[in-house]
C-alpha cells in the first residue's frame, strides 16, 4: 500500500474547505473533496489537480446516512485507508438582517437543521470513517469550529458576538463533542482537536472579514497534521487555545 498519506476534506468545494484541500495537497497528501453539488465538485478537483494535488472528488450530503455510507466505501476503493479527517461542511442557518438568530423567535426547523448538519453531521462522518481511520498509523481527526461557540466568549460582555441561536450553540454542541471522542480515543493515537478559523471573507459571510480563506485553514491544517503524542480534546485558533 502506498505510504502517501490520504484526507477527506468535507465541504471542500470551494471557501475554506477548498483550502484546507489545497494546503493538505501541497503537502504531499492525496485529498478526498467532499461535496454535495456534483458540478462544485469536480471544478474544485480539476483546480486542485491543475496544482499538482492529487485529488479526487467524493459525493457527500453529511445530513444522509446513505450518502456518508456511500462516501465512506469509494474511500476505502480508491485509497484503502484514511489518515486525515477534517470535518469542515457547516452552515448558519437563516439568519435575521446582521447576521442575527433572535433566541425568542427561532424557527426549530431552522435550529434543526443547522444542528443535523454542524453536529449529527460529524457524528455520521467520523464514526463511519473511523474503520479507514484506525488503519493509519497516525490518524487526525479536526472539527471545524468558530469561537462563537466559546460559552466563555459568549458571555462575556466586552467581546461583540452576534446572537446566533442556531449557529453558535451548534458549535458549541460540536466542541463538547470533540472532547468526547477524545474521551473516548484515549490511549490510542487517534488525535482530535476542534478548530476556530476566526472570520474569513467567503460567501458563508457574505465575504464579510479580515481573514482570506488561506489564513482561515491554517489552525485546521496545523492541526490536521500534528506529530504523534501531539494535543488532543482540545480547541485551537491562531494565537492558542479558545476558551470553552
Amino acid at each position: 500500500m502506498s505510504e502517501t498519506m490520504i484526507a477527506l476534506v468535507t465541504g471542500a468545494n470551494k471557501g475554506i474547505g477548498y483550502e484546507i484541500a489545497a494546503g493538505l495537497g501541497s503537502l504531499g497528501y492525496r485529498v478526498g473533496v467532499g461535496a454535495r453539488d456534483a458540478a462544485r465538485r469536480e471544478t474544485a478537483v480539476g483546480k486542485l489537480c491543475a496544482l499538482g494535488v492529487d485529488a479526487f472528488g467524493v459525493p457527500l450530503d453529511v445530513t444522509d446516512d446513505q450518502s456518508v455510507t456511500d462516501a465512506a466505501e469509494l474511500v476505502e476503493r480508491l485509497a484503502g485507508r484514511l489518515d486525515t479527517l477534517v470535518n469542515n461542511a457547516g452552515i448558519s442557518g437563516e439568519t435575521d438582517p446582521g447576521w442575527v438568530q433572535d433566541p425568542t423567535a427561532l424557527d426549530l426547523e431552522v435550529l434543526r437543521t443547522v444542528l443535523d448538519t454542524n453536529v449529527m453531521g460529524v457524528v455520521r462522518v467520523t464514526n463511519a470513517m473511523l474503520p479507514l481511520l484506525r488503519r493509519s498509523a497516525s490518524p487526525r481527526i479536526v472539527n471545524v469550529s468558530s469561537s462563537v461557540g466559546s460559552l466563555a466568549r459568549q458571555a462575556d460582555p466586552d467581546i461583540e458576538i452576534p446572537i446566533m441561536a442556531a449557529y453558535a450553540p451548534s458549535k458549541s454542541c460540536l466542541n463538547a463533542l470533540t472532547v468526547q471522542y477524545a474521551r473516548q480515543f484515549a490511549g490510542t493515537n487517534i488525535l482530535i482537536n476542534a478548530a476556530c478559523p476566526g472570520l474569513v471573507a467567503t460567501d458563508f459571510t457574505g465575504f464579510q472579514g479580515p481573514r482570506t480563506p488561506e489564513q482561515g485553514a491554517a489552525t485546521a491544517i496545523r492541526l490536521a497534521t500534528l506529530p504523534d503524542g501531539g494535543p488532543t480534546g482540545s480547541f485551537f485558533e491562531d494565537n492558542g487555545v479558545v476558551p470553552w
